[in-house]
């Protein structure tokens, strides 16, 4: 199995660089800075275009980079599963795993870490599982049922949450694939040519930044160099021309 997933991960890895890679291509300053806080940046003392465009710019690409390493995870999660215990990718909404151990179907929503969404965000998850529970009992013939809200990475001392199970870290990837060293030897095959693909993401990242500060600076500076914060912060919140409803 340590064989087969370090191949998996191997052969995987590299879409996930060139995802990041792409989500640098076509970025526009004015698009990334409207989604940003201002008054953040303002609030820590930013002076120069810079800095401010790094901030920015970091910023956007870590919610970005999240994203796409998450569902790389999740990718390499249900292969585990499907080679330790024939587990597969759920069909059902909101479901991302399902597998059967000891008589018992598991349903699983895969997640990065535990710190992964707000209380509605939670809401709906449950609302996931008790819905995929009925959908298997009533149309699967499936008895036993648990849902466990799974995350790559990360601890939970209290798993049971009352109709769900949360289990990360090492625990989640023994669950899956009864390994519990497996969480521990993802590292070395995830690291696969990362030195070279970073490489060519930093390459592509300073033509960012010096385009960005380049425009910056013509946009949103003063003919002294000062950053215009009202300028900024009407280009981010100004009241927009509302639209009339339709009839």
């Amino acid at each position: 199995m340590k064989t087969k997933i370090a191949r998996f991960i191997e052969k995987n890895i590299p879409l996930f660089h060139e995802r990041r890679l792409e989500s640098l291509s076509g970025l526009k300053l004015k698009n990334v800075l409207k989604r940003k806080n201002p008054y953040l940046f303002k609030a820590k003392n930013v002076n120069t275009a810079s800095e401010l465009v790094k901030g920015i710019l970091d910023a956007h690409l870590s919610s970005q980079e999240e994203t796409i390493f998450g569902a790389f995870l999740e990718n390499v999660a249900i292969y585990a599963c499907s080679l330790a215990f024939g587990g597969m990718k759920s069909g059902i909404e909101g479901i991302d795993l399902e597998f059967t151990l000891d008589g018992v179907r598991y349903i699983v929503s895969v997640k990065s870490g535990p710190n992964w969404g707000n209380s509605s965000q939670i809401k709906k998850m449950r609302d996931n599982f008790r819905k995929a529970t009925i959908v298997l009992r009533q149309t699967g013939g499936v008895r036993n049922v648990v849902a466990v809200n799974g995350c790559c990475y990360g601890k939970e001392t209290v798993e049971d949450k009352g109709d769900y199970l949360k289990i990360c870290g090492e625990r989640f990837w023994t669950l899956i694939t009864n390994k519990p060293g497996l969480y521990l030897e993802l590292i070395e095959p995830i690291g696969h040519k990362a030195r070279e693909r970073n490489e060519d993401f930093q390459i592509e990242y300073a033509k960012v930044i010096n385009r960005f500060t380049k425009e910056f600076i013509e946009e949103f500076c003063a003919a002294d160099g000062q950053i215009e914060w009202e300028k900024i912060v009407r280009f981010n919140s100004s009241a927009p021309q509302l639209k009339k409803p339709s009839k």
